[in-house]
């Protein structure tokens, strides 16, 4: 039989794998931004709060703190360094009114699927891990994100046949002839 301390051990470098691809996932989102130039409508709260919570993980696992947690202090200090180099992307190609909502668009093309997927397992990987050698403090927050993240996920299966699918629009020059009335220009979009 597997003692507590390597079932947690094992656990919690699942954990940190699967945190690694959660801090990973919005490369995609990034790559897109950094290539416009232009934050669009998405919006850096998801990654604010994950800078925030790396930051309390980070401090909770010191030493100092709470003793033998180097799997959160490690990975919570690469989270950390990659939220805030979002963070900073954020701040350089933002406008200033700069929003858009899930909900009230009814869409979820700025809700990255990848991101909601990850966090959601994530929070199921350091929830199992807290309850092997059941910590509370641990326990609390990742359920509870759990939680949310299923809700997230919902939403998103939810709305996203609602979501506009993205089109390669061609406009036609406008050819005027003639005879051709000078009322008015014709142009004509086709969908490809």
């Amino acid at each position: 039989m597997v003692s507590a301390d390597v079932a947690r051990n094992i656990v919690g470098i699942i954990g940190n794998v699967i945190s690694f691809g959660l801090f990973l996932s919005p490369v995609p989102t990034f790559w897109r931004i950094y290539k416009a130039k232009d934050v669009e409508e998405f919006k850096p709260d998801p990654y604010l709060a994950t800078l925030m919570n790396c930051l309390l993980w980070f401090f909770y696992g010191l030493p100092v703190v709470h003793p033998n947690s180097t799997l959160v202090l490690t990975i919570n200090g690469i989270g950390l360094v990659i939220e805030g180099t979002y963070i900073i992307m954020f701040i350089i190609y933002a406008a200033k009114n700069t929003r858009g909502k899930v909900i009230k668009t009814k869409s979820v093309e700025y809700m990255p699927f990848f991101l909601s997927l990850v966090n959601f397992l994530n929070g199921l990987c350091w929830t199992g891990y807290a309850l092997i050698k059941f910590d509370i403090y641990i326990t609390i927050p990742n359920a509870l994100g759990t939680l949310f993240r299923l809700v997230q996920l919902i939403l998103y299966g939810y709305y996203y046949r609602s979501t506009p699918k993205k089109g390669k629009n061609v406009e036609l020059p406008t050819v005027l002839t003639k005879n051709a009335v000078t009322s008015g220009d014709v142009s004509v979009t086709i969908e490809k």
